[in-house]
């Protein structure tokens, strides 16, 4: 089934906020989709918490979404990422796999 790779990213200042949304439309959603060779990628920002944005990334399979999480590909993004944002954003990771759909 289906399976997506998500991240979670907390900005640390509310400030950043355009700054961020536009890096990350701009370049690293593409790059990322791209490094991982996922089926497609899409992202937004909760409504409940507007510092908290989540990016999805996915896969035709839980395998496939799992194999990210050791890349060479999430190492070179997490340091470009790092590189940008350093402490002004942190993140989680999950792999999320679908295991039941309707309509």
């Amino acid at each position: 089934m289906t399976a997506y790779f998500v991240v979670c990213a907390q900005l640390t200042d509310q400030t950043l906020k355009q700054d961020f949304d536009r890096w990350y439309q701009d370049e690293h959603l593409a790059d990322a989709r791209t490094a991982f060779g996922a089926v497609r990628a899409f992202r937004g920002w909760s409504e409940i918490d507007p510092a908290v944005h989540y990016a999805y990334y996915e896969f035709n399979d839980v395998a496939s979404a799992n194999a990210i999480r050791n890349s060479d590909g999430l190492k070179q993004l997490v340091a470009e990422f790092d590189r940008v944002w350093g402490d002004k954003v942190t993140r989680s990771r999950d792999v999320v796999e679908i295991v039941q759909t309707l309509g």
